[in-house]
């Protein structure tokens, strides 16, 4: 028998300041300042890092960092911001589950609820602001030709989200039916939009969104900057998706948006450095991506893209010296995804297995200590 799909809007969603959150950001960001724990056999791998974010930068090339959500569950927003202003990082990366604990440190100063409490009542992920606020911010953004990002950073740098008239809506509808460069996806931004109107009640206009920690926002950092930031989800793993404010079309378009700016990035990565953080599946399925569409117009046009640093960090033990490429078959390390895929994209490869605090951390202060 066929069926319908779920009906978001017979939901109920509470207030994002009623839940329980584990994490405060007051108690778990990371003072660049701070004195860098032991890096421990790991030292060798932080000091080739330093030394080569240093030549990237002396010839302009990008130093990209793609993170899991532990990075800014662990608080170390303000350490990459500091390391954005100083100009070691061109380009953040990360998944949804980031960009989601990025906001709400930015907008409740804490993030983080338990799982199992709020899945056996049947509240886990049903927070009105959450959900509302970023889904909104992102049917705006990519009517604006935003990506996913810039969208939730314009948001909390800006403080509110403002909702087009409907008659610019309507007009961008209209348009797109005559044809035209960027007419039609442009239309259909409008129309999502508008629908989302329709069935929320929402007016045109400044929506008002205070957010009391935004200096604790990566994303908000990288917006005011001009740097690059850019979000890779994965439709419905995110706690944003029960919310009805939330149009997979949107989410779409933004994402998309910004897989090709970062596989732009990618495209110049010769000469640069690409660190893996925390990610075990999306950083290097989006890198192998990227880069086999990089070397099909480089080498096409005559050019290389072979010299390069990547450096994975992760909290697992490290069986394996990846430096000499892919372990056998009959090596536990070869069923490591996140090493085995990257030791497949050439370039120079190396593995820190730490706590990311202390990875980064220890970086930040040798290239600070550089300069």
């Amino acid at each position: 028998m066929q069926r319908e799909g779920f009906d978001r809007s017979r939901l109920e969603f509470l207030p994002v300041n009623s839940r329980r959150s584990k994490l405060k950001m007051s108690e778990v960001a990371v003072d660049p300042e701070a004195p860098a724990p032991d890096p421990g056999p790991a030292a060798s791998v932080i000091d080739r890092a330093a030394e080569r974010i240093i030549e990237a930068r002396q010839r302009g090339a990008p130093v990209v960092l793609c993170h899991g959500a532990h990075v800014i569950r662990n608080g170390l927003a303000p350490l990459l911001d500091r390391m954005v202003e100083e100009g070691w990082l061109q380009h953040i990366a990360t998944n949804g589950a980031g960009s989601i604990h990025d906001w709400e440190f930015a907008f409740l100063g804490r993030t983080c609820e338990d799982v199992e409490e709020y899945v056996s009542s049947g509240q886990f992920g049903l927070w009105e602001e959450t959900g509302g606020s970023i889904g909104l911010a992102l049917l705006v953004g990519a009517f604006d030709g935003l990506g996913y990002g810039h969208s939730i950073g314009r948001m909390i740098v800006e403080e509110r989200i403002d909702v087009p008239a409907r008659e610019e809506l309507l007009a961008a509808l209209e348009a797109g039916g005559c044809g035209g460069p960027g007419a039609a996806p442009r239309a259909a931004a409008a129309a999502d939009l508008l629908d989302a109107m329709d069935n929320s009640g929402l007016e045109s206009g400044a929506l008002g969104l205070p957010h009391s920690h935004s200096s604790m926002s990566i994303q908000a950092a990288c917006f005011r900057q001009g740097a690059r930031f850019t979000v890779h989800p994965g439709i419905g793993q995110d706690i944003i998706y029960p919310h009805p404010l939330l149009n997979g079309g949107a989410v779409g378009r933004a994402s998309m948006s910004d897989f090709l700016l970062y596989a732009d990035t990618i495209s110049g990565l010769e000469g640069g450095v690409y660190l893996s953080v925390g990610s075990a599946v999306m950083s290097p399925m989006i890198f192998e991506k990227s880069l086999s569409m990089a070397r099909n117009l480089v080498r096409r046009e005559g050019g290389a893209l072979e010299d390069f640093l990547i450096v994975v960090n992760d909290l697992a033990e490290s069986t394996w010296d990846w430096s000499r490429g892919e372990p056998p078959m009959d090596h536990p390390a070869y069923y490591v995804r996140f090493c085995k895929s990257f030791s497949r994209m050439g370039g120079e490869l190396h593995y820190a297995g730490m706590d990311n605090r202390a990875f980064l951390l220890n970086l930040y202060q040798r290239l600070a200590g550089a300069s």
